[in-house]
C-alpha cells in the first residue's frame, strides 16, 4: 500500500459515495454490510456492559435501524438482556426482516424505563432535518436516560456544520471511516471506527488508507481528534 496515502478520514458526501461504489463496483449487498455494523456495534457495546446487562435499542425504519436490530440480536445471542423502542412502525423491508430475526432471538420489542446501555440506532449518515416527531420525542427522551449513551453512526439531529446534535451520546461509532464532521468543535463523544468490509482498493481510489487496525480487530477507538 502507498506510503503516502492518507489516513481514513473523510467527508459525509465522499463517504457516502464510497459506499454506492461497494454496492455497485464490489457487489457487497446492503445487507452484508449492515450485518458487519450491527456485529461491531456489537462489540462495542458488549465490552462496555456487564454480564447480563439490559441494553435498549432505539430503532428507526431504515438501514440505521437494522444495523442497530442486527446488534440487537448478537447480543441477545451472546446472552444479555436487550429491549427494542421503535417510534415508527412501519419499516423498511430489509430492516422488517432483521426485526425478525431479533424476536426468534428472544429480543424485547417493548422498551424498559432502566437501561443500563441505550443505543442509538434511529437515522445514522443519511439522515435529514427535522426530525420526525415521533423520533424527535424519542431522542429527547432517551437523552434523559441515566446510562452509557452509543450512538451507531450520526447522532440523531446532528448538524454537519457545527457537530452538535439533539441526540447526545458518550459513545459514536462510526462505520468504516471517520468522517471530518465528526471532528468538529461540537462534538465531545469518544469516537470509535467500524469495519464495513470494504476492500483497501476502494479506500486508495479516495486517496486514504484502509485502518490498519482493521487486520487485527474490526473495531478501533479513533485517537486523531
Amino acid at each position: 500500500m502507498s506510503s503516502n496515502l492518507k489516513p481514513a478520514v473523510l467527508s459525509l458526501e465522499k463517504f457516502k459515495e464510497m459506499d454506492y461504489q461497494a454496492v455497485e463496483k464490489y457487489q457487497l449487498p446492503i445487507e452484508l454490510m449492515m450485518e458487519n455494523a450491527g456485529l461491531q456495534l456489537a462489540r462495542l457495546v458488549s465490552t462496555c456492559a456487564k454480564e447480563k446487562a439490559k441494553v435498549l435499542v432505539g430503532v428507526g425504519k431504515g438501514n440505521n435501524g437494522g444495523g442497530g436490530l442486527v446488534a440487537a440480536r448478537r447480543l441477545a445471542g451472546w446472552g444479555f438482556r436487550v429491549f427494542l423502542h421503535l417510534p415508527e412502525k412501519d419499516l423498511k423491508p430489509l430492516p422488517a426482516l432483521q426485526l425478525s430475526r431479533a424476536l426468534a432471538f428472544g429480543v424485547n420489542p417493548e422498551p424498559i424505563p432502566d437501561p443500563d446501555i441505550f443505543v442509538e440506532a434511529y437515522l445514522g449518515f443519511s439522515q435529514r432535518l427535522p426530525l420526525s416527531a415521533p423520533v424527535f420525542e424519542a431522542v429527547e427522551k432517551a437523552n434523559h436516560l441515566q446510562c452509557l449513551k452509543i450512538s451507531l453512526d450520526l447522532p440523531t439531529g446532528f448538524d454537519i456544520n457545527t457537530g452538535e446534535s439533539i441526540f447526545k451520546p458518550d459513545i459514536i461509532l462510526t462505520l468504516a471511516a471517520m468522517k471530518k464532521e465528526l471532528l468538529l468543535p461540537g462534538v465531545s463523544a469518544q469516537l470509535y471506527v467500524a469495519d464495513l468490509g470494504i476492500p483497501a482498493s476502494l479506500y486508495q481510489n479516495f486517496g486514504v488508507q484502509q485502518p490498519r487496525e482493521f487486520k487485527v480487530s474490526g473495531i478501533f477507538k479513533f485517537s486523531g481528534k
